[in-house]
């Protein structure tokens, strides 16, 4: 193993981890606004499709008039769709919040069968950009249900329903309903989430005789264009070879090798647990060119942040990168957010998944706690944890990926720290907050988010993760 560390890291470890490579990380201009028309893929005019598509449906009204006391309700029935796994339904404001009950069924390609109808969360404000950073402010951004993964369909069924407002009003007034309105611009999002590359080895089925792709150069060079994939690869070779579909476990001790090689101090008795496997972006086979262009960096990572991505359980851990190709077109072309929000994913079996671009080992900011994004991590299970119990394994890759991880940076997983508010529904903008190190989404924000069940397992992850560590 003191061999692989030797070869992976080599000259690229020497920057800190929060000064990555400047010619690959410098942020673009903003890119394209996000797909709002019915299409079939997202490849230019006269070119072939890249794998996966996002397609918008406009809603339409299913009530002719409103009645007193009556709420509107709007909806879709398509029988004859090209193939998609994943819905939500979005809307232009992403300031108005849906206040009503949107409910979907879909037709299995597999069966022919519809399915029942399911209930999908309309709560999905609470993540998100932090406001006033750019990404809040590119002008793409849109409201949105959280995802529901269905599997592969061919047909669906919507429909939106407000919820009346029970306060009558003023004494001698005429009730008015309140939320009895619906935002504007409501639209049904159909995701295809493609095939990965069929050029690319599954993770950890590498040729081992095969001839390592060259190492993206780690400075500015004259006449030399990346493209984002070779970006997004070219920031992880401080853990693995340029271009790797998964980051591989250490033990303990080339982990604390690895340690002092990233940081450039050496310490005797360092707390931090051992690297988990981590699947990386060209692992699951994201579509770089989705993205915003550049990555966008925290000081540091004092906390993280415990998700659930609330699409729902009836997935496969074999489908788990679908999954995730899914919410990653959902959060860029649906909700206009630059990348993904996460900056990692954990799915039912405990399998650890690379989520926003930018490096594992490096403080990226994600959009996944709305007001307190900065200098901190969002890690979300696949999956809908209400009333549902987290399977044991993915407990487990909490703990395991938040001792390495909060490891890098010092972080003690049993205590407290100080997050400065960037504004939300609990704290106000610049409050600082006091915030146990591993938290849950809820603990920044008013949310059900991570789900009652997840939540009530982060104790024992915080445990798990202090006593990887050495504490």
């Amino acid at each position: 193993m003191r061999g692989l560390l030797t070869s992976s890291i080599g000259v690229t470890c020497a920057a800190a981890l929060t000064l990555p490579a400047l010619a690959l990380t410098v942020p673009s201009a903003a890119a394209a606004p996000a797909e709002r028309a019915t299409t079939t893929g997202d490849g230019p005019a006269g070119t072939t499709a890249l794998p996966g598509s996002t397609r918008s449906l406009p809603l339409a009204p299913r009530t002719g008039g409103r009645l007193l006391g009556e709420a509107p309700e709007q909806g879709l029935y398509r029988d004859d769709l090209a193939h998609f796994s994943l819905v939500g339904v979005s809307w232009d404001n992403p300031g108005t919040e849906l206040h009503g009950v949107v409910q979907v069924r879909t037709r299995s390609v597999a069966t022919g069968r519809w399915t029942g109808w399911q209930d999908v969360d309309t709560h999905n404000a609470d993540h998100g950009a932090d406001p006033d950073t750019a990404e809040a402010r590119s002008g793409r951004v849109h409201g949105g249900t959280a995802p529901l993964w269905v599997g592969e369909s061919d047909g669906v069924d919507v429909r939106v329903r407000a919820e009346p407002d029970d306060d009558p009003g003023p004494r001698g007034s005429t009730p008015t309903g309140g939320h009895d309105l619906l935002p504007a611009g409501l639209r049904l999002e159909l995701v295809d989430p493609g095939e990965a590359d069929p050029g690319e080895a599954d993770p950890g089925e590498a040729d081992p005789g095969a001839e390592a792709p060259p190492q993206a150069p780690q400075g500015p060079q004259a006449g030399v264009t990346y493209t984002e994939a070779d970006a997004s690869a070219a920031v992880n070779t401080d853990l693995a070879p340029f271009g790797a579909t998964e980051i591989p476990a250490l033990d303990q001790q080339d982990t604390e090798d690895e340690l002092a090689v990233l940081t450039g101090v050496t310490r005797l008795k360092p707390h931090i647990g051992a690297r988990p496997k981590i699947v990386t972006r060209r692992g699951w086979g994201a579509d770089e060119t989705l993205r915003e262009k550049g990555f966008v960096y925290t000081g540091k990572v004092k906390a993280a942040f415990v998700h659930h991505t609330d699409s729902g359980n009836g997935y496969k851990c074999s489908q788990a990168s679908s999954v995730i190709r899914s919410i990653y077109r959902y959060h860029v072309k649906t909700m206009g957010w630059r990348d993904i929000g996460y900056n990692f994913l954990v799915d039912k079996c405990g399998g650890i998944y690379e989520g926003r671009a930018g490096g594992v080992s490096k403080a990226v900011r994600g959009a996944h706690t709305l007001g307190f994004n900065n200098n901190s991590m969002g890690i979300a299970v696949l999956g809908t944890f209400d009333s549902h119990k987290p399977p044991a394994a993915a407990v487990t890759a909490i703990a395991r990926l938040t001792a390495w991880k909060l490891g890098l940076f010092g972080a003690n997983p049993k205590g407290k720290t100080y997050l400065k508010s960037g504004g939300g529904n609990l704290y106000p903008k610049g409050k600082n907050v006091r915030l146990n190190v591993i938290s849950g989404h809820r603990d920044g924000y008013s949310t059900e988010c991570p789900g009652a069940k997840l939540y009530a397992r982060l104790g024992s992850a915080r445990t798990s993760s202090a006593r990887l560590q050495g504490r």
